[in-house]
């Protein structure tokens, strides 16, 4: 089991225990995050030492190679000094070089083999966690969303609706009764208030525009045609004041106009 493997069970683990403790979203995802960069750490520091070992692997090789070399040269330099003897036990040595040299590089190739599928899982580890703190908002947003919409449910659910409406209708009730109470309390006021002859004379009065407002009626129809200069004004039009008495003089006066068509 490589240091990845190792990662992935112990990161398992960590997030189903949050998951199970789903009670502070956003603490839970930043624990998550951290813990992630916590094992990305130690993973990087697990691949450093893995390329230390290619490397050492790698400069062994190309050591054995080179004493293999060395002793080659060194067995050529026996030969021309005519000690063939010498010359066989240092092509010996090259052989061992040699061998230990090809033994070497068929462990370091594997090594490295090892090593480059090392680094790009932590290349692709390293992208994940760039890719989970990025969606950490979007998840954290749709939680807080998914909350509103909780606290709104709970809320509506503990409003009765008809009990809203009946409120309501009380309510508008009790505006419309205290408006009835304002508009008697001002009537009374004006009743029992003053001086009453001369309440009596205003309402009196008052009663001047209706025949007014007749008249002016009439005298409009005679303009028109649709009745007789002599057409008769309402005795009670007429006696209904000073002002009523002129608009009926007037009217008497009209000249007579057009007969009706």
């Amino acid at each position: 089991m490589n240091i990845f493997d190792r990662i992935a069970m112990l990161f398992r683990a960590n997030m189903n225990a949050a998951i199970g403790e789903f009670e502070q979203p956003e603490k839970m995802l930043n624990q998550i995050i951290l813990d992630m960069r916590s094992q990305l750490v130690k993973a990087k520091q697990q691949v450093a030492a893995a390329i230390a070992d290619e490397k050492r692997l790698q400069d062994q090789t190309r050591q054995e190679l080179k004493e293999a070399e060395d002793w080659e040269r060194r067995a050529m330099l026996a030969v021309q000094q005519n000690q063939d003897e010498l010359a066989k036990q240092a092509l010996m040595r090259r052989t061992e070089h040699i061998s230990r040299g090809e033994q070497l590089n068929l462990t370091w190739a594997a090594h490295k083999q090892e090593t480059d599928r090392l680094k790009e899982s932590l290349r692709t580890l390293n992208d994940n966690i760039e890719e989970a703190n990025r969606k950490k908002n979007l998840l954290l947003a749709k939680q807080r969303r998914a909350d509103a919409q909780r606290r709104i449910n709970e809320t509506m659910s503990h409003i009765s609706e008809k009990s809203a409406f009946e409120a309501f209708a009380r309510m508008e009730e009790k505006i419309e009764s205290n408006e009835r109470r304002v508009k008697a309390s001002a009537e009374i006021d004006e009743e029992f208030s003053g001086d009453k002859l001369a309440n009596d004379f205003k309402r009196l009065e008052s009663g001047s525009g209706s025949a007014t407002a007749e008249m002016q009626l009439i005298a409009l129809k005679q303009k028109m045609g649709m009745v007789g200069a002599g057409a008769q004004v309402p005795s009670k039009a007429l006696g209904s004041g000073a002002g009523a008495a002129e608009d009926a003089a007037e009217i008497r006066q009209v000249p007579e106009g057009k007969k009706a068509q």
